[in-house]
């Protein structure tokens, strides 16, 4: 995705409207609301690969914004911050954890000692890849145990975007002692510091079964048969019998990694199949008397789906063949392995 920045000037509020489009290589757009954007624009900033940053006002249904307007609370705007990337360098997942780990994701009020709804919470989607990843990582974050409460941050489409007055871009430079004092003053600083695990510290990733309601919703029609049902994809048309890129198959369900591109071989069945789990802890084995026979089901542990069968009539070194449905099944390609929290897995393609 290429992203242009059309500048709609409106002269009578001396505010700039910025509505991101398609433009130069190597420019993506993505905007953030968490709360004060003087504290937003420092953590973007630090980052490789971020070209510029913006305090703005984004969210709302008005066409114009300004400050004595969106702090009056009486406008739909959030404050927000507008971050140019270079796709090359830096991640919409990366941003996306840096995000989280400056807010709390649980207040539905505003943040910290700013209350309000300009002071809220939300991600503003550009386009659906965006939205996928930034609904996956809140999933992420709401089953890794760090908070008790549910999330409340929302996850929005992107509206127009209004550049804050030139006084507030780069507060925390210009007038530094007064930023620190409000940061600290605000109660942001000592929660984030009691809150989030050290920079760089990966957030604990658990895997869970969504209730059936969403997973209806949420699932195809042939998904929630395989998985729910223990129903079985036609042979040769399904998406992964033939895929051989690398990288590492997770559950359609929970997501919990199960198989590796490197442990997989073209069995002539046409259906997905491997020598050997990429995590045994995540795959459980059952017995399967259905069809006047005896056969051994594989499932997944945290997603509880029916995932295929294992027979012992693979090659070496295992011997066996784990035959999988691609229903069941979702692959992360190596390319997106850290972006979707699958770091770990790098080396083991």
């Amino acid at each position: 995705m290429t992203l242009i920045l059309a500048f709609l000037a409106v002269s009578l509020m001396s505010v700039v409207c910025v509505t991101p489009m398609i433009a130069e290589e190597q420019r993506e757009v993505a905007i953030f609301g968490g709360g004060c954007f003087w504290c937003m624009e420092p953590p973007f900033e630090e980052l490789e690969g971020v070209l510029e940053v913006t305090a703005g006002y984004a969210g709302g249904s008005r066409e114009t914004a300004d400050y004595q307007q969106v702090s009056s609370g009486r406008t739909d705007h959030y404050e927000a911050v507008m971050v140019i990337y270079d796709p090359a360098k830096v991640s919409y997942g990366q941003l996306l954890e840096v995000f989280w780990h400056q807010i709390d994701p649980t207040d539905g009020g505003g943040q910290f000692a700013d209350r309000g709804s300009q002071y809220k919470t939300a991600i503003f989607y550009q386009d659906e890849d965006q939205r996928d990843l930034a609904e996956k990582s809140k999933a992420d974050l709401a089953a890794s145990g760090l908070f008790s409460g549910p999330i409340a941050t929302r996850i929005l489409p992107a509206a127009p975007f209004y550049e804050a007055e030139e006084h507030h871009q780069d507060y925390y430079r210009k007038n530094y002692s007064h930023y620190a004092a409000y940061k600290e003053g605000s109660g942001r600083k000592a929660f984030l510091e009691k809150a989030w695990p050290p920079k760089g510290q990966q957030l604990k990733k658990e895997y869970v079964k969504p209730a059936d309601e969403e997973l209806r919703r949420r699932l195809t029609p042939l998904q929630y048969e395989v998985t729910r049902k223990e129903g079985t994809e036609p042979a040769f048309h399904n998406e992964y019998w033939d895929n051989k890129e690398q990288g590492i198959y997770v559950d359609v369900v929970s997501g919990e990694p199960l198989f590796s591109s490197r442990d997989k071989f073209d069995s002539g069945t046409g259906w997905p199949s491997f020598t050997k789990p990429l995590e045994a802890k995540n795959v459980v084995e059952k017995k399967d008397r259905s069809f006047f026979t005896v056969r051994t089901e594989i499932r997944s542990v945290h997603g509880d789906s029916h995932l295929g069968h294992v027979f012992d009539d693979g090659p070496p070194p295992t011997g066996l063949r784990y035959c999988m449905n691609s229903a069941a099944l979702r692959f992360v390609p190596q390319a997106k392995l850290e972006e979707e929290g699958y770091a770990e897995y790098r080396d083991s393609l």
